[in-house]
């Protein structure tokens, strides 16, 4: 299996509520780099990269989500892997 990477928007109750931490200590735990920004219109953008599996049980968590968030809906694309390691948040 390769490397995947994407670009993911999602919206609803995910500022304020962790959803960024949450989403880093996810990607961290599946080996995964990127970032979680938080975004003015209230969404947060997502950059996941890595193996494919792990990018894959990502995009399945991000649809819901940590308990303390609810996701309305969630938008992903292909995109080009990050310059950075690890994975970042702001």
């Amino acid at each position: 299996m390769g490397e995947q990477s994407f670009v993911v928007h999602v919206w609803g109750q995910v500022q304020g509520v962790g959803f960024r931490y949450f989403t880093r200590e996810r990607a961290l735990q599946l080996g995964l780099r990127g970032y979680a920004y938080n975004l003015a219109d209230g969404s947060v953008e997502i950059l996941i990269c890595g193996p494919e599996q792990g990018v894959q049980m990502m995009l399945g968590w991000l649809e819901h989500g940590p308990r303390t968030a609810e996701v309305t809906r969630m938008e992903y694309e292909e995109a080009p892997p990050p310059q950075k390691g690890g994975f970042h948040t702001n």
